[in-house]
C-alpha cells in the first residue's frame, strides 16, 4: 500500500506527465506559429459557416414558423419527408437528377485524363500551351453566360446551328425545346467548359513521374501508346480514384443554376430535377421545412454514396479518402 507521504509524490509525478504533452504541444504551436495563423481563418470559415448552420437542420423535422423561431416552431417529425417521397413526380425528379449526373460523370469524366494524356505528349512548347490555354479558358465563363451562348447557338431563329440546317434545306428545329436532348446539351456544354480545368491535376501528376521510366521505355521500344498504358495511367490512377469517389459523392448535387436557366415548358419534362422542385414549391412558396427535408434527403444520399465507394475502393485498391 502507498503511505500518505508518498501519495503527494504520485501525484505530482501524475501531474507532470500529464502536462508533458500539453507543454510540447505549445512548443510546437509557438515555434510554427506562421502555420498555424494561416489555417485560423479557413477553421473559422468552416465553424461560422458551414457547422454552425447545421442546427438549421432541425427545421426538417419542424412545422417551422418565423415569429417562433427554430427552437420554438413545433415538431413535426418526418411529415415533409413523407410528402416529398409521396409526391406524384417524386420518381420522375430522382430519374432526371440522377440520369444527368450520371450521364455527365460518364462522359466528363474520362475527358479531362485523355485532354492531359495527350497534352503530354505534345512536344512542341507553343502549341501545347496554346491549346491549354483554349481549353481552360471557358472555365471562366460564368453560368448565365454560358446559357445565354447555349441559346443563341441553338435559336430556331437566329442560332449559328439553324443557320447551317438552313443553308442545307433542313427546316428549323428548336433544340433547346427537345425533351430527350436537355441532358446531352446540359452534359456536354459542361465537357466544354471544365475539361481543360479539370486537366491540370492530371497534368501535374504526370509531371511528377520519374523520367528514368520513359527512357527505359525507349530502350524497350515501346510505343507512344504502350508508354501511355504502362506508364501514363498507372501514375494517375491514384489520382483519379480520389476525384472518382468525390464525384460520386456529389451525385445527388446536381447544379440548380445552370438547370434553371436552360428549363422552358418545352423541356420540362427532362429537366425538371430536385433542386429546381425544391425552389419552386420550398422557397417560393415559403415553405422552409419542405425544402430543408428534401435538402437533408440529398445530403444523406451523398453521403451513403461516398462511404460506400470509399469503401470499395479501400478494398480493390489502396487508394481511398481514408
Amino acid at each position: 500500500m502507498t503511505s500518505l507521504t508518498e501519495q503527494p509524490l504520485a501525484a505530482s509525478k501524475l501531474s507532470a506527465r500529464g502536462s508533458k504533452p500539453t507543454r510540447h504541444a505549445y512548443k510546437r504551436i509557438k515555434r510554427h506559429w506562421q502555420l498555424y495563423a494561416v489555417i485560423v481563418l479557413p477553421i473559422l470559415y468552416l465553424i461560422i459557416f458551414k457547422y454552425i448552420p447545421m442546427a438549421g437542420v432541425l427545421i426538417a423535422f419542424k412545422d417551422y414558423n418565423v415569429v417562433q423561431g427554430i427552437w420554438g416552431s413545433p415538431w413535426a417529425g418526418f411529415k415533409y419527408f413523407d410528402q416529398f417521397l409521396d409526391s406524384p413526380n417524386f420518381w420522375q425528379y430522382m430519374k432526371n437528377t440522377l440520369g444527368i449526373s450520371l450521364y455527365g460523370l460518364v462522359v466528363g469524366f474520362p475527358a479531362p485524363i485523355l485532354l492531359a494524356l495527350a497534352l503530354n505528349e505534345v512536344r512542341n512548347g507553343f502549341f501545347k500551351k496554346s491549346v491549354q490555354l483554349i481549353t481552360y479558358a471557358p472555365y471562366f465563363i460564368s453560368t448565365v453566360i454560358m446559357v445565354s451562348i447555349l441559346i443563341l447557338t441553338l435559336s430556331p431563329n437566329v442560332g449559328i446551328i439553324s443557320k447551317l440546317f438552313q443553308s442545307l434545306g433542313v427546316e428549323n428545329t428548336n433544340f433547346m425545346g427537345m425533351p430527350g436532348l436537355f441532358k446531352s446539351i446540359y452534359v456536354w456544354s459542361d465537357v466544354w467548359q471544365y475539361t481543360g480545368y479539370g486537366a491540370i491535376i492530371y497534368i501535374a501528376a504526370l509531371a511528377g513521374v520519374n523520367p528514368e521510366l520513359y527512357e527505359s521505355a525507349k530502350v524497350d521500344g515501346a510505343s507512344r501508346i504502350q508508354k501511355m498504358i504502362n506508364i501514363d495511367i498507372p501514375s494517375l490512377i491514384p489520382v483519379s480514384t480520389i476525384l472518382l469517389i468525390l464525384n460520386l459523392g456529389n451525385v445527388m448535387k446536381l447544379g440548380f443554376e445552370k438547370v434553371y436557366l436552360m428549363q422552358n415548358p418545352l423541356n420540362l419534362q427532362t429537366s425538371e430535377i430536385i433542386s429546381t422542385y425544391v425552389y419552386k414549391v420550398g422557397l417560393l412558396s415559403s415553405s422552409f421545412s419542405f425544402s430543408t427535408a428534401i435538402g437533408l434527403f440529398n445530403s444523406v444520399i451523398n453521403l451513403i454514396l461516398l462511404v460506400s465507394v470509399n469503401f470499395l475502393a479501400r478494398k480493390l485498391s489502396s487508394n481511398s479518402l481514408w
